[in-house]
């Protein structure tokens, strides 16, 4: 294990995806603790995550974590569906600080939700093939029947701002239709892009379905933890410092969309 020196509450919390959709979840952090300092890195040089091997998202999401304890962070958000569903074990084995996914947030929200048991989870192709969001789920409910469905090509029409249109929508009712037949009442959104696709995914399965957001949940815990363990930040800062493996100015022109507010400044930097 990977040992730092004891955490202070004014050091700033840490937040890596593999490139923008993070960016959710980064969100709602600030909305939630608006007096803390922020660090995001977005690996867009590799970007996406959910097609590569098991071993190579470990291996990235071990240097996503090395790069952020560089600035002594608190504690780490694995804002990326597919590296907390793959990696975030590993990664709390090997470093003796607070690193938290967004996969164990979500799928309790999901479980608390639902009053049928019928469970749906979309994600990219990797977090559903890791199963994770489902052994999470049934090891809360066991009685629980959860539905599991890859929606790749939601990833790049958020990020193209495809996500009202007709594209949307005919995608949408494409991926969802089978899950639509088996009529859960609470669908888990596996992926950070997708609450960007929240309006169109909650038309094509009705009103009466729930959405969960793991980006919301996932702030929440953050919060909790912090409270519970003494960590909150004494002084405010607010302050706010993004940096991305590749192409800083496309991440900053399509990341404001995702963040909702403007990003001023982003800047590059190698992770070797």
């Amino acid at each position: 294990m990977i040992s730092i020196p004891a955490i202070k509450p004014n050091r700033p919390i840490g937040v890596f995806d593999s490139g923008i959709g993070g960016l959710t979840v980064l969100k709602e952090l600030v909305e939630l603790l608006p007096g803390e300092e922020m660090i995001y890195l977005g690996d867009t040089a590799r970007v996406p995550y959910g097609v590569r091997s098991p071993e190579t998202i470990v291996r990235y999401s071990e240097e996503n974590v090395l790069f952020l304890m560089n600035f002594g962070v608190k504690l780490i958000v694995v804002a990326c569906n597919t590296s907390s569903a793959i990696a975030l074990p590993k990664l709390q084995k090997k470093f003796s600080f607070p690193i938290l996914g967004v996969v164990e947030a979500g799928a309790r929200a999901a479980v608390e939700t639902s009053r049928s048991g019928r469970i749906g989870v979309l994600g990219t192709e990797a977090t559903v093939r890791s199963g994770a969001y489902s052994k999470y789920i049934l090891s809360l409910n066991p009685r629980a029947r959860v539905t599991s469905v890859p929606c790749p090509l939601f990833v790049p029409l958020a990020e193209e701002g495809w996500v009202g249109d007709k594209v949307a929508r005919l995608t949408a009712e494409h991926y969802l239709r089978d899950l639509k037949a088996r009529t859960p009442d609470t669908v888990l959104l596996g992926c950070t892009h997708y609450p960007l696709l929240k309006g169109v995914i909650q038309e094509v399965m009705g009103k009466k379905t729930r959405l969960i957001d793991s980006a919301v949940e996932t702030a929440q815990e953050v919060k909790e933890l912090l409270d519970r363990t003494g960590l909150a930040r004494e002084k405010d800062s607010g302050r706010l410092r993004f940096y991305v493996t590749d192409n800083p100015e496309k991440f900053r022109r399509v990341g404001q969309r995702f963040f909702q507010r403007d990003i001023p400044k982003v800047s590059k930097v190698s992770l070797r």
